[in-house]
């Protein structure tokens, strides 16, 4: 995906310093009414390739999409021996109406997978701010024997959110991994999981919880 791609909706995050305390409740239903701006700045990764990966944002500011079609993870046969894990970092410019704040509120992931018995794969992400120490690390583990779709979510409580900082510009990351392990799976079978398909039409969908900032 090309740098500087400008997108109007909104995008949020589950990482980063907390803001003040305020006696503002969370807006879930009725986010900002302005348009928001993504600025794509960078899409890299072995799981989305240039020009692989896509983002949409919902008309409603509730939720952003990020859709893969080349993000493949495997073991066996004849597969590359650096295929058993893909990754796939995005980094996010986030243009949010002033007095607003975002925070993630849950994160779905979606896909397919082909595991023979013996093997298992791992789905990961973590979401953090540029120049944030704070990193969160979610994984979601899977066994073979498995074929089918999978989906996993991320959710957090409501009192676990932390919020963008208020009145300051900072860089949203999502780095997502897929990991496939042959485990005790004869060499010879493939054992494989994605996060895209065919079509380009599997998505990782992020829902978003807004509020006031203090002050406004």
């Amino acid at each position: 995906m090309a740098s500087g791609l400008l997108l109007g909706g909104a995008v949020a995050a589950l990482v980063t310093a907390a803001i003040p305390a305020h006696n503002t409740s969370p807006v879930f239903d009725n986010p900002p009414p302005d348009k928001i701006v993504i600025d794509v700045a960078t899409v890299n990764g072995s799981g989305c390739p240039a020009g692989t990966a896509a983002v949409a944002v919902s008309e409603d500011n509730t939720a952003f999409t990020v859709t893969y079609s080349d993000y493949l993870a495997q073991v066996g046969g004849g597969s590359n021996p650096t295929s058993f894990r893909k990754n796939c970092q995005l980094n996010l410019i986030v243009h949010v109406p002033s007095g607003f704040t975002y925070a993630i509120a849950k994160a779905d992931y979606r896909g397919y997978a082909s595991l023979q018995p013996g093997a298992n794969a791992v789905q990961r992400a973590s979401y953090y701010f540029q120049g944030s120490s704070q990193t969160v690390f979610k994984n979601h583990n899977f066994n073979g024997a498995y074929s089918d779709n999978w989906q996993a979510t991320d959710t957090t409580d409501w009192a676990q959110l932390v919020w963008a900082p208020c009145g300051v510009q900072r860089n949203f990351n999502i780095n997502t991994e897929l990991r496939v392990n042959a485990g005790t799976s004869p060499s010879s079978k493939v054992s494989f999981m994605t996060m895209d398909s065919t079509d380009g039409d599997l998505s990782t969908i992020y829902h978003m919880a807004w509020k006031e900032c203090p002050g406004k």
